[in-house]
């Protein structure tokens, strides 16, 4: 009998396809194979070996492979067909998803390794009218390690001067540094860092990696020093050949992140996100296929990578839903991480000030250890959180004048001052005050967001853009006037009141270029008086030893929000966003400027404690039948019309009628359009999470083989994290 494999794609197609196998090849799954489709070639991936062949059909021949090992091993396969069923999305796309995109295209996996040239005799001499030569070897001379052959062209030189050199066995070529052992560096390994006594305790209830999987929530107040207790653990626990995944939110956080990592452990860190080019990450996925003994600092997407070796996971910011991907294969990598951590038998510690209430349950439920960090490093004491009420207030830039006069105080101490605004631009709509008129995006159903600077209007939601104009478009009064607060109008009226002070803007307009981030945050590390302008970026984990005070623009947002999760997302943004602020030798204030000081929330904000707020919330959704009392998935669909995108839902509602199963909606989405799109969700409610998952997958089966009505489609969000 003929040996049959099945393959899978990198198509959005919920079925694999049968290949016979030729006798004179070996595969095994996770192996990538060229195969015939169609009238092309493509890339697939083996899943299965040894199947029963189709009847009545003639099967095509694998036409080779592109290597003969596995790019997938193992337990990084098993992750993947795990979350491809759980999360209800092709497995295709899921096995294409932990490949770097030169490999998704067929390229080989091999890296190009760049010459690199050393000198070998500093005290050499050449002839005095070998000039270029001289110039050459004085130049690499400057670089112990040795430079790139790139370098050595950009500075002038050429490739005679390089052979002639080495013809003289003056310089010889070198392996990279990147490609050079641990074992090499070693003033690192007895570099560590210096714990306090609390934060040697709360190391001591980390256990080691030899003792197997572990799950531990480090709850650890802002400022308390968790980083140095995964630097410590890390120092302590992992050995020379083992590999760690330290997971961060937000590629903005991975260069202080990896520069506080590699004074430690030096070029044993790697980094992995979205904006390495395909060179960059084809280099960093071959070290952890290869087994090398890395520490990869990364995003998201880096616990899908191949390790081979991994004996810890550390997910910092464990509650940002940065970790749970919007588009396409919607995995969380938070959960991804800890479902690793058992596949491996190892370690996983989730760190953060404010922990999920998913985590908070776990740990309640002895799922995860708890364990707590409840005292700032060094001296540093946890910042006052005062509320400011500015009902019936003047605001200037959205700013109280108690809020511009503790700006000012702050400032002529020398110190730094923090305001946040969660939205960027000038104002969030610009309106006629003769006919009411107020710009509104033609793609979506929201309004256009105005940014002075650049004298545009934009959409956020779909980045539609247009000009600003200084007259109504539809009376062509004067009387158009921006409405409401953003980042740039926060920041006019700063740089208006503090003229002798740098207001520094942190949003996603002005750390777009390359570097940018890293601009500023050096600005701000000088410890010079400034002001500090932002959104969220602003508050996760960030560092700011001067930085006395903190100013929250307006608070209200989440507190009436539709979605069940905001009160909880709300009091940790505010509460990430305060720990900015005291966390040098100077203690700390933050004013949260509200119009609902007597709302409960907000006063159990002041009292700090986090915890406590968790169990409140979670009393709340037990009461209310939520998550994480309850699973919950989410069915959306899109189309030129709600009404296409309604038929849609109400074909899937009958196919979800379980006992133990509730339905919500079909409902036209918090935003109905988006794009030109018309959205609507259906949201299923269950018990038990296994009924659920296998409720959903003869659902997404039943829709596979359904016509849908033309321009329409439909995707799944299991575990969502917005439910508008």
């Amino acid at each position: 009998m003929p040996l049959i494999a099945r393959i899978a794609l990198n198509r959005p197609l919920r079925r694999l396809f049968d290949y016979l196998v030729p006798d004179d090849l070996q595969l095994v799954p996770g192996q990538r194979v060229r195969i015939p489709f169609g009238r092309q070639q493509a890339i697939g991936l083996v899943v299965e070996i040894g199947v029963e062949p189709p009847a009545g059909i003639n099967l095509k021949p694998v036409a080779g492979v592109v290597e003969d090992w596995p790019a997938l091993p193992p337990e990084t396969f098993r992750l993947l067909s795990w979350a491809s069923d759980y999360y209800q999305h092709p497995l295709g796309e899921c096995l294409f998803t932990a490949l770097p995109p030169a490999l998704r295209r067929g390229r080989k996996a091999e890296e190009k390794t760049e010459e690199w040239w050393r000198v070998l005799d500093n005290n050499a001499t050449l002839p005095a009218n070998a000039h270029k030569q001289k110039a050459l070897f004085d130049w690499l001379s400057q670089h112990p390690e040795g430079a790139p052959a790139t370098d050595v062209l950009k500075a002038g030189f050429g490739r005679a001067q390089l052979n002639a050199l080495r013809e003289r066995q003056l310089i010889e070529t070198v392996l990279p540094p990147l490609q050079k052992a641990f074992s090499e560096e070693p003033e690192l390994l007895a570099r560590r860092p210096d714990l306090s006594g609390a934060q040697t305790s709360a190391a001591k209830e980390l256990a080691p990696p030899s003792e197997g999987f572990g799950a531990f929530l480090l709850y650890g107040i802002t400022g308390s020093g968790k980083t140095e207790i995964y630097l410590h653990y890390l120092k302590q626990q992992l050995g020379d050949r083992d590999q760690a995944l330290v997971l961060v939110p937000e590629i903005n956080l991975t260069p202080q992140t990896v520069a506080r990592f590699q004074r430690y452990f030096g070029r044993r860190i790697v980094v992995w996100h979205s904006a390495l080019n395909d060179g960059e990450r084809l280099t960093t996925w071959l070290r952890v296929r290869n087994g090398e003994p890395v520490i990869l600092v990364g995003t998201r997407s880096a616990v899908l990578l191949p390790f081979t070796g991994l004996r810890t996971i550390i997910v910092d910011e464990e509650h940002d839903n940065s970790y749970k991907q919007g588009e396409g294969f919607r995995y969380s990598g938070r959960d991804l991480a800890v479902y690793r951590a058992h596949l491996n038998n190892c370690p996983v510690i989730l760190g953060s000030a404010t922990p999920s209430l998913e985590s908070v349950y776990n740990a309640k439920q002895a799922k995860y250890h708890l364990v707590k960090l409840e005292e700032r490093a060094g001296n540093a004491t946890p910042p006052v959180i005062s509320l400011l009420d500015i009902r019936s207030r003047p605001l200037e830039g959205g700013l109280s004048r108690p809020a511009l006069n503790a700006i000012k105080q702050a400032l002529a101490k020398g110190e730094q001052a923090l305001v946040f605004v969660n939205r960027r631009g000038f104002a969030p709509v610009m309106m006629c005050f003769d006919c009411g008129h107020m710009v509104e995006c033609p793609r979506c159903d929201t309004r256009l967001t105005y940014h002075r600077r650049d004298r545009a209007m934009r959409c956020h939601h779909c980045d539609y853009q247009t000009a600003a104009t200084e007259h109504c478009p539809k009376c062509r009064s004067d009387a158009f006037k921006p409405v409401g607060q953003g980042t740039e109008r926060t920041e006019d009226i700063l740089a208006t009141t503090f003229p002798d002070t740098p207001v520094v803007r942190v949003d996603r307009d002005s750390t777009q270029r390359k570097g940018s981030i890293q601009g500023i945050l050096n600005q701000v590390n000088s410890g010079k008086p400034c002001v500090l302008v932002g959104t969220q970026m602003l508050a996760k984990g960030h560092d700011f030893p001067n930085v006395t005070l903190v100013v929250v623009v307006n608070a209200d947002g989440g507190l009436f929000s539709v979605d069940f999760r905001a009160p909880e997302q709300l009091i940790q943004t505010l509460l990430q966003v305060s720990g900015r602020a005291g966390r040098g030798t100077k203690p700390g204030k933050v004013l949260v400027q509200t119009c609902h000081s007597d709302h409960p929330l907000l006063k159990t904000l002041c009292e700090g404690q986090y915890l406590d707020i968790a169990d409140q919330l979670l009393k709340e959704r037990e009461e209310g039948q939520f998550p994480p009392f309850r699973a919950m998935a989410i069915f959306r669909a899109e189309a030129d019309t709600m009404e296409k995108s309604l038929q849609v839902l109400d074909a899937i509602k009958p196919l979800a009628n379980s006992s133990d199963v509730e339905t919500w909606g079909p409902l036209p989405a918090m935003i109905a359009r988006r794009a030109d799109k018309h959205r609507a969700q259906l949201i299923l409610n269950a018990r038990n999470r296994k009924r659920l998952n296998s409720l959903l997958t003869g659902i997404c089966q039943e829709l596979d083989q359904r016509k849908l009505p033309n321009g329409a489609r439909w995707m799944i969000d299991v575990d969502p994290q917005e439910t508008g």
